[in-house]
């Protein structure tokens, strides 16, 4: 048996936790550790500060939050503060991470009596102002939202006695780490709280912010030498460009899967597969950068609900989003940087489920390929379709309808917009 397999049998009962926070546990489904929980709890529950590594849903989120719980619930509040003063602060680099956070919160803490608030962008302001002022016991953002509210000093961290930095090196990427060191500033210092910082990756910048910050970190790592899951069956098709799209209907006529991630490089492509797919009968939709937060929120609830059968999204949601019972994920964009594949292909088999990852390579981005094979350590099998797999679907329109508000491509315009373009330009009819 191996070691990642013993850890894996201990079970949440054999610690010391408090029974409202033993409850949310069962009401969760939890009963044995995942391999990073079973690392870092020893740890954690004792007091000590951990930098943790594991690949993406691996149970990071349930190993942090319930460290947390049993320090605020075994040590009441002893200071009252004239704002309010969370005692536990979680940072997350994405909306739809705190999101997810969030609700993994509620539930585990349901029980607790805890209050805990979720702030970041593309909501209502006032309201959650309104909320952060009152009694708040965990607080969970993104730095952007919590830096602007520290300022208007609607609330204190000075009462903080928990740090966690989750996905600490896509807070670099985001280039969040300004941010990050002005809010860890106003904490109090390293040796009078207790810091988490748990990541998919544990680069040398990453490290250096803990051993800045924090109190000695332990650094933990879950199969250092395994990138990618176990239960991910990879694989990787060559095709043109002009090609990829009918290799795409191809490939989701023969896998099905009734929940399905398909990750595009730009936003303009993500747009362009919706486009195409919606036309070619599917259920789908893009989700990108730029959509506002509510519209993210709701797409998000269908696609976990199963109303929506395939997600499209940018790297913006390779990372933060947990969302069970992905079946496929499919890169039709080989991803530049090689750190999103591990991430992309993690959003499938999770907490020990299977999954697929198919990857399109086409010539633009088929040089990223070395790249990730040398990064996860082994080569990603190749198949090769067959006639059958090239699917044609229902063409697209030669030009792209306008957004709204707009003006419509030249191919779409009435006739009255090219008299008008004719009047502005002096040229008579027909020249």
């Amino acid at each position: 048996m191996s070691s990642e397999q013993t850890l894996s049998t201990k079970k949440f009962e054999e610690f010391d936790l408090p029974e409202t926070l033993m409850q949310g546990i069962r009401d969760a489904g939890f009963d044995n550790l995942t391999p990073i929980q079973a690392l870092t709890l020893p740890y954690t529950l004792a007091g000590k500060d951990v930098a943790g590594k594991a690949q993406t849903g691996t149970g990071k989120t349930a190993a942090f939050l319930i460290a947390t719980f049993n320090r605020l619930l075994k040590s009441p509040r002893s200071t009252k503060h004239e704002v309010s003063a969370p005692r536990a602060l979680v940072l997350a680099p994405t909306r739809e991470l705190v999101v997810q956070i969030e609700k993994d919160a509620q539930l585990l803490g349901k029980h607790t009596g805890l209050k805990i608030h979720a702030v970041y962008g593309g909501v209502d302001y006032d309201k959650q102002r309104r909320t952060l002022s009152g009694e708040v016991d965990v607080l969970i953002g993104t730095p952007g939202r919590l830096i602007d509210y520290l300022k208007q000093q609607v609330y204190t961290l000075k009462g903080a006695e928990v740090l966690v930095i989750d996905e600490a090196d896509r807070m670099f990427d985001l280039g969040f780490i300004k941010d990050l060191r002005f809010i860890v500033r106003r904490l109090p210092p390293f040796d009078k709280r207790q810091s988490m910082l748990f990541s998919a990756t544990l680069s040398h910048r990453v490290m250096e912010l803990g051993y800045e910050h924090m109190n000695n970190p332990e650094p933990l790592e879950v199969a250092p030498d395994r990138m990618t899951a176990d239960k991910v069956r990879q694989s990787l098709f060559h095709v043109g460009q002009h090609e990829k799209f009918s290799l795409l209907l191809g490939i989701l006529k023969k896998e099905g899967g009734s929940r399905i991630l398909i990750f595009s490089n730009t936003k303009r492509m993500a747009g362009v597969i919706e486009e195409r797919l919606v036309r070619n009968g599917y259920s789908a939709k893009a989700l990108t950068g730029d959509i506002p937060q509510k519209q993210r929120l709701r797409t998000l609830h269908k696609f976990a609900t199963g109303e929506l059968n395939i997600l499209i999204a940018t790297d913006v949601a390779s990372r933060g989003l947990h969302i069970e019972g992905v079946s496929h994920v499919i890169n039709y964009d080989l991803p530049q940087d090689s750190e999103d594949y591990v991430h992309r292909i993690g959003r499938t088999a999770r907490a020990g489920a299977e999954g697929d990852a198919i990857s399109l390579a086409c010539e633009e981005y088929v040089t990223n390929l070395e790249g990730i094979e040398e990064y996860i350590g082994h080569k990603v099998p190749v198949e090769w379709p067959d006639d059958s797999m090239f699917i044609k679907g229902v063409p697209r329109p030669r030009t792209p309808a306008p957004a709204p508000g707009q003006p419509a491509a030249s191919g779409d315009q009435s006739e009255e917009q090219r008299r008008r373009r004719r009047r502005r330009s002096g040229k008579p009819k027909g020249k």
